[in-house]
């Protein structure tokens, strides 16, 4: 008997025109649909079992696949725990590069849905829970899921004080700290969604510091 992970490793075959039509649906590929398929099933075992109980095995088998199709994705549970927390973030948008305002008010927006997703919460308080049990794992999530994300954004704040829209000796650090860090903070501690226009009073209530115009100049207008 066939199983469901030998259906997903298996190549397929192409013998009939019935076969053909079906290849051709329109559709995720087959290799997508396996990797969503492992990582919905990473955060299904983190839910059950937390970061302790994970294991490769038990996560191929929930999701259908075999062994082999994880480890050629992912070489080891680290890898994987820090994949499918990774899929719990929007990926932030790429900047426009037309106005400033802008493009941090969309950044923001898009990690202010994350921070009302309770499924984003809850994997947030595990895996920062597991901090001193996991010093690496934490320490890799950091560097390869973190720290490229606020890149993007220092990258839009550099930008403004090159072109003039942001004050010259602004501190692109703290800057960003305090963007992210009011998002994240309103999720952590609010579990009402955010209203509709949050990301543009964090934006706009920044920008009143650092903005190279005053506020005046800036009221109902891009900076």
């Amino acid at each position: 008997m066939r199983t469901q992970a030998d259906h997903v490793e298996a190549d397929v075959t192409v013998s009939t025109p019935a076969d053909r039509d079906a290849v051709r649906r329109p559709g995720r590929p087959r290799s997508e649909r396996a990797e969503q398929a492992i990582i919905d099933a990473t955060l299904e075992a983190i839910g059950d079992c937390g970061v302790d109980g994970v294991r490769c095995e038990d996560v191929a088998a929930r999701a259908g696949v075999g062994k082999a199709t994880l480890y050629r994705r992912w070489p080891g549970k680290e890898d994987l725990l820090i994949a499918a927390f990774a899929s719990l973030k929007t990926p932030l948008p790429e900047p426009r590069g037309e106005s400033v305002r802008e493009d941090l008010i969309a950044m923001l927006e898009a990690m202010a849905a994350d921070a009302d997703d309770p499924r984003y919460a809850r994997q947030f308080a595990l895996l920062h829970g597991e901090g001193e049990r996991y010093p690496r794992l934490v320490r890799r999530y950091r560097e390869q899921v973190v720290e490229p994300r606020r890149d993007l954004i220092r990258s839009v704040l550099r930008r403004g004080v090159a072109s003039g829209e942001l004050r010259p000796g602004t501190d692109v650090e703290v800057a960003m700290l305090l963007l992210t860090g009011a998002v994240l903070a309103r999720g952590k501690h609010d579990v009402t969604p955010a209203e509709p226009g949050f990301a543009s009073r964090v934006v706009d209530e920044l920008l009143r510091g650092i903005g190279a115009r005053t506020a005046s100049a800036r009221q109902g207008a891009p900076v």
